[in-house]
């Protein structure tokens, strides 16, 4: 079975594995960069990487509207219930779990987390998807590079997906760096360009990646989707 994963703009992904609609950091109102709206966008789980405001975003509204799954660390999903949402799972870091839509281990990123309301977002994430079928994903979010990639590459990733933006995470020379820690078979640079502050040409780091690397990267533009 294929998934597809879209990129509606900045961190915003959308993901369908398995008959399953997954939204992650679902940014939209307020987003300069967003493909679309909040309310045209359907989800049966939502994952929440840290708790920024261009990541929660528009997640709780969503969330009510469509009766979905809020999965984010221990802090996060309890801020989430606060808010009126119903179904809400925790995890944390180095943590895993058997979702219907597959195994997705909480990593390491290094971030902030504080939520919107300035109260205490706990430690922010990446995604490790395994599906299904035994397709690996690994959706970083906001991070910085750390060594320990090396290990998540071990797991023979299909697909990762990078911030390139830099000032708030990796830039175009780390994220470089960490598909060569990663190794993945696909790489999609986000986080960059949604404002003048994380401007990037992510057809030069394109160039770079394959160059240097056996990955092949996939460069979209907010509202495109790759199918893997």
């Amino acid at each position: 079975m294929t998934d597809k994963l879209t990129w509606y703009g900045h961190a915003t992904l959308g993901l369908e594995t398995g008959g399953y609609k997954l939204l992650i950091d679902p940014f939209f109102s307020g987003n300069p960069s967003a493909s679309t709206s909040a309310d045209k966008v359907d989800a049966d789980f939502i994952l929440v990487s840290h708790g920024h405001g261009d990541h929660v975003g528009d997640a709780v509204a969503i969330a009510k509207r469509t009766g979905a799954m809020v999965i984010s660390n221990f802090e996060i999903a309890t801020w989430f219930s606060g808010q009126g949402v119903e179904k809400t799972h925790p995890q944390h870091l180095g943590g895993g779990f058997r979702h219907p839509f597959g195994y997705l281990k909480l990593t390491l990123a290094l971030h902030g987390s504080a939520l919107p309301d300035g109260s205490y977002g706990g430690n922010p994430a990446g995604f490790l998807l395994t599906t299904n079928e035994g397709v690996k994903i690994y959706m970083a979010q906001d991070t910085g590079l750390f060594g320990d990639m090396a290990l998540i590459g071990e797991e023979g990733l299909a697909l990762a997906v990078l911030p390139i933006g830099d000032n708030f995470t990796m830039g175009p020379d780390d994220a470089l760096k960490a598909v060569k820690l990663l190794r993945p078979k696909a790489v999609i640079p986000i986080h960059y360009n949604t404002w003048d502050l994380i401007s990037q040409d992510p057809t030069g780091w394109a160039s770079r990646v394959e160059k240097e690397t056996d990955t092949k990267v996939v460069v979209l533009k907010p509202g495109e989707s790759y199918s893997f």
